[in-house]
């Protein structure tokens, strides 16, 4: 037996500015939207195949402090499209962290952009061979590690 991610169900504070910037980031459109019952949710989907679920039912920011989702990583195909996002990421005003593309590791080829959702839920958008010969941010910390 052999699991993969199915998709991801996010709790949010805004549903309609989440929509927002979860299209405008990734480019994910609505599939399917609902308020049944007073609970406002919205399906994204990429390609027609459903990545995130967004409820709205939250209060606050993400607690970074408590058990749970550490951080949520897309994979991308190269470093140009890895370019692409963070050009919008810092376009829309979202929190950047490392200030740019920066390797999963000390030597590592891989790497991404670091950032948070309106909510502060923790992002990541990265590729093989994306980071080059860059410095990490801290000698021998993981990037994926990156609060």
């Amino acid at each position: 037996m052999s699991f993969r991610t199915g998709h991801v169900g996010l709790n949010v504070t805004d549903l309609d500015r989440s929509k927002e910037f979860y299209g405008r980031v990734f480019g994910f459109t609505v599939a399917h939207e609902s308020a049944e019952d007073g609970r406002r949710y919205a399906l994204l989907a990429q390609d027609g195949e459903l990545v995130v679920t967004l409820w709205q039912q939250s209060d606050g920011r993400f607690p970074t402090a408590l058990p749970g989702l550490h951080h949520l990583s897309f994979q991308v195909e190269d470093l140009d499209a890895v370019r692409r996002a963070e050009q919008v990421i810092r376009e829309i005003g979202a929190k950047l962290h490392h200030d740019g593309v920066v390797p999963h590791g000390e030597g590592a080829s891989s790497g991404g952009v670091f950032f948070e959702d309106p909510d502060g839920i923790r992002l990541e958008i990265s590729a093989p061979g994306a980071a080059g010969d860059r410095p990490a941010p801290t000698a021998g910390a993981p990037t994926c590690g990156f609060f």
